[in-house]
């Protein structure tokens, strides 16, 4: 009689696991050498180290945000009392003045943006672009530090004297620029976030408009169109990938800390004026989280965090797909020229 061994793999199951083994290999290095499959295999170790950390992040700022949660439940979003004294916190005051400051930048910034990068794309000659272009990335570079003490010195005062009188007289019938007129308020830290944001959005509206096929201007000039509807056709195109580059600075807007926290007053009230101190969750983290005393408190500046970081991460998630679909159209469009 044969020794029957049940635990024994037969030849097919052994075929078989060979072959999962193989696709295994073959998915991390497509040529089969070993060479290739421990580089890949290395890549994406890298990449699932940045992804448990992002995970960590969430995971750690969620679990020192529970006693906050309990307490306060989701009255931390709509309560505008934030008094440390007391016990009392609420982030209404500092969602306000996030996401107003940030509208405002965009409000300045996206025209300026815009007109940079259909200048620089469109209209310059390269001998005019590129020293363009290198001053705007140069923007980009400054420490924020620096804006915030030029905005100080130099954008408050200004605006103080000069600006903020002209609009409170022309335009005083109007909550947004009635108030005190100090210089340093909602109004001054908007600037200074519009004139941040302004490098990020033109580089990405630039590479998008460079990366429209030269076939849809070349069609648009045969059928007779002029360099401004040629434009208007480049334009349409790369809507999408504008789009992107708009939501990615306004995700630089929300998280900038140091430039507006030095110019915005940092006081945790809603107000309509413009010319009054705000405060956004930067800056109210920059300023108070090494202050903090007791449970609640810190757990309170946490929560506010975790906002801060889930909005940011979606904010630009959501650009970059955008900018992404842009791409992915140039070059399926440049493949079927090929073909």
């Amino acid at each position: 009689m044969r020794n029957l061994q049940p635990n024994a793999p037969t030849p097919a199951a052994a075929q078989g696991a060979s072959a999962r083994s193989w696709n295994w290999r073959r998915t991390l290095a497509p040529t089969g050498n070993t060479g290739d499959t421990v580089f890949r295999s290395i890549l994406f170790a890298c990449a699932f180290i940045l992804l448990l950390i992002v995970i960590i992040m969430i995971g750690a700022m969620a679990v020192n945000s529970l006693p906050s949660l309990r307490a306060f439940g989701f009255g931390f979003l709509t309560s505008q009392e934030w008094n440390p004294i007391a016990g009392k916190f609420g982030a209404l005051p500092f969602i306000y003045g996030t996401i107003l400051s940030s509208l405002l930048a965009l409000f300045i910034s996206v025209p300026l943006s815009l007109g940079i990068a259909i200048f620089l794309v469109e209209q310059a000659p390269r001998a005019l672009a590129r020293p363009v272009g290198f001053l705007v990335e140069l923007l980009a570079a400054i420490p924020s530090v620096v804006y915030g003490l030029w905005g100080i010195f130099v954008l408050a005062p200004a605006l103080r004297e000069t600006v903020e009188p002209s609009l409170a007289r022309w335009f005083g019938w109007l909550p947004f620029f009635q108030g005190n007129i100090t210089g340093i308020g909602l109004f001054t830290g908007g600037i200074i976030l519009a004139i941040m944001i302004t490098p990020i959005i033109t580089a990405v509206v630039r590479d998008v408009l460079a990366a429209v096929p030269v076939s849809q201007r070349e069609a648009a000039f045969a059928l007779g169109a002029t360099k401004w509807e040629t434009t208007r056709v480049v334009l349409t195109n790369g809507a999408a990938g504008i789009a992107g580059a708009i939501i990615l600075g306004l995700g630089r807007a929300i998280g900038e800390t140091m430039a507006v926290t030095m110019v915005i007053g940092n006081r945790a009230q809603i107000s309509a004026s413009l010319f009054e101190p705000s405060y956004t969750i930067a800056s109210v983290l920059a300023n108070e989280f090494t202050e903090a005393t007791g449970e609640l408190y810190l757990s309170a500046l946490i929560e506010l965090g975790l906002i801060l970081f889930l909005v940011t991460f979606t904010v630009n998630g959501v650009a970059r797909l955008l900018v992404w679909s842009v791409a992915h159209r140039a070059g399926g469009s440049s493949v079927g020229r090929a073909g």
